[in-house]
Formats: structure tokens, C-alpha cells, sequence
């Protein structure tokens, strides 16, 4: 980031700042991450053999990416599971090159898994992939039928190619839905996951928010400063040395489950809201008034009710920040 934190909402412009509430907890189990350089124990001669099986699977576009352009695929990790999406759900692709270097490292992970090895895992399962931050999910096993869903996405083809430290399967599509209007924002992140506790299990998968719509919606709506700290904290919490006033002031503004205009002024006075933050916080502290119909919250009007909403998320704007008794010089 190239500007304080503690004045990254200062401009003068955005003097309103938008107050989140949502339906499912924000993903706090990430990590800052490089990708390493291929590894120089994949042989040129594996990759061939690799590409082949492909190849006469009828996975020819990742067949001739895997041989002419490895490193889409593969890091110095020692061992890889790759998931080759089959050529009708990608050949007509036209996303920008950084797009689907992220697409094929969300579709590889750094362990070799086999077929067998899939189906010991229960649903629910997390997987790591290449992509730093992002898991995939075993959402269906039948072991009957030896079918296997990651992400709602079928693997069609089972072991491809299972040799040295790569195992291949097919897939019948991306495990995450790209949505052309998120590419405006290249750096936010358009890849959908799952979101996968400590333990490597699902946390939430179904009900999963779509953050990069909200980011773009802030964005596009005069709320920039918000938006830029809210992406920032999905990309660093947690992590080494993550700003711990950024991070709290944006989880302070975000509520856990979805919250309308009318459901917040049919609380009591003086009641509690839970936030993001633990132990923090909102508290009702105004009721409707009859001729401005103003709802105060821990001090605060909301001065635009309802302005975005979803079955997932709703976004109110209010007219200020809310305080923080830690950081009280912060706004």
C-alpha cells in the first residue's frame, strides 16, 4: 500500500462511509504468499507424458499449455494435482493474461492426489491450490459411483495421468465463475472460493458473499476509500504484519449477518449489534424520527438506508466513521 493507513479515508471527498452488513463471516485464514518458480525436479520428459495423456483425453488447450507453458501450472512445491478444464468451457476464453495464470493456479494443487485419494476425502474437505489465499472445496464424493465434485464442478476424468509427482484429472469446467464486470479491478480479485477454516474444512461454501461485487459497487459509487481498505483487509488478515487499525476499523463496520433499514429500527433501544470485531460492538442509540426517519447507531445517522441489497449482503451509508475506543485520534 502506498499511503497511510491511518489516513486511508481522509480525502475530503468521500466524507460518508459505507456500513456493510452481510450473511456470512468474512474468510480470515490468509496468507501473504509469493509463487516460486517451477521446480526443476518436473522433467521436461513428464510434462510431455503428462500433456499427451491430455491430449488424447480431449484436453488439448491445457494439453499445449502444460508443454509450451509449464509455469501456469507448476511452483517449486514437490508434489502437484492438476485439474485440466475440458476445451468447450474454455477455449472461447478471452480474459487478460493475469486472469488466467490465477484461473490454472486455482485449478492446481501442491499435492498429488489421486482419484482414490479424492474419494477418502469427505465432503466438506479443503484443498490448497497455487493460487495464494484461495482453496478449492470437495463439495459431492459417491464411492459407489467413484464420482467426485470439487466446487459443484463433476471430475470427469479421472487420473488422466498419474506419474512421478503429478497427478492429472479432467474437469468439466472452472471451479470459479468469472464475472466479466469484476475484471474492471484487476487487483481485487475475481475468483469466487470457498472459505476454509484452520482445521481445512468448509466454513461457509454456498452462502459465500460475493466481495468483489461489493467492492466494485462501493467503488463505482463515490465510496473508493472504503472499498480500497475493505479489499486490503480480505487480502492481508491474518497475515505477517497485517495493519491492525485498518483491519479493525473495517471489521468494525461489518456486521455478520444480513441486517435491513427495517429489521435494524425494530431493535430495542440500546441493542448490542455484532460486529466482525470480536467483542466490539454497534449499539442502537437513536430511534426513527418521525420527520427525518434517522436511525442512529453508536452515535451515527444512517443517512442512506438500504442502498445495496442482495439476498447475501446489504449496504447501508452512514455519516461518519463509528469510533474506536482504541484508537481514538483515528478519524
Amino acid at each position: 500500500m502506498g499511503w497511510s493507513c491511518c489516513h486511508w479515508w481522509h480525502a475530503p471527498v468521500y466524507v460518508a462511509l459505507a456500513f456493510i452488513a452481510i450473511s456470512t463471516p468474512l474468510h480470515s485464514n490468509l496468507k501473504n504468499a509469493a509463487s516460486p518458480p517451477p521446480s526443476n525436479s518436473i522433467t521436461h520428459h513428464l510434462l510431455s507424458n503428462a500433456s499427451r495423456a491430455l491430449r488424447r483425453s480431449g484436453f488439448t488447450v491445457i494439453a499445449t499449455l502444460l508443454q509450451a507453458s509449464p509455469e501456469l501450472f507448476l511452483s517449486s512445491h514437490e508434489y502437484f494435482t492438476i485439474f485440466a478444464i475440458k476445451d468447450s468451457a474454455i477455449s472461447n476464453f478471452s480474459h487478460p493474461p493475469w486472469l488466467m495464470k490465477h484461473l490454472f493456479h486455482y485449478h492446481t494443487s501442491p499435492s498429488k492426489l489421486s482419484m482414490h485419494d479424492l474419494l477418502e476425502k469427505p465432503p466438506g474437505s479443503c484443498l490448497s491450490t497455487l493460487l495464494q489465499h484461495k482453496k478449492l472445496s470437495i463439495t459431492k464424493t459417491d464411492a459407489t459411483q467413484r464420482s467426485v465434485e470439487i466446487n459443484h464442478v463433476l471430475v470427469s476424468h479421472p487420473d488422466v495421468f498419474l506419474g512421478g509427482p503429478i497427478s492429472v484429472h479432467g474437469v468439466l469446467g472452472p471451479f470459479s465463475p468469472l464475472n466479466p464486470q469484476d475484471l474492471q479491478e484487476s487487483q481485487w480479485g475475481s475468483i469466487q472460493t470457498p472459505i476454509c477454516g484452520s482445521n481445512s474444512s468448509v466454513v461457509e461454501s454456498r452462502n459465500l458473499v460475493e466481495w468483489p461485487k461489493i467492492i466494485r459497487m462501493l467503488s463505482s459509487n463515490g465510496f473508493v476509500s472504503f472499498a480500497v481498505g475493505l479489499h486490503t483487509v480480505l487480502d492481508l488478515a491474518l497475515s505477517a504484519s497485517p495493519s491492525p487499525l485498518l483491519d479493525r476499523i473495517v471489521r468494525f463496520h461489518i456486521l455478520p449477518r444480513r441486517l435491513s433499514y427495517i429489521e435494524l429500527a425494530s431493535l430495542p433501544q440500546k441493542a448490542k449489534i455484532g460486529t466482525l470485531l470480536p467483542d466490539r460492538d454497534l449499539e442502537v442509540t437513536g430511534r426513527v424520527k418521525n420527520s427525518s426517519q434517522v436511525l442512529v447507531i453508536s452515535g451515527v445517522d444512517i443517512v442512506a438506508p438500504d442502498v445495496f441489497s442482495s439476498k447475501k449482503f446489504i449496504i447501508h451509508v452512514i455519516s461518519r466513521a463509528f469510533k474506536l475506543a482504541e484508537f481514538p485520534n483515528a478519524f
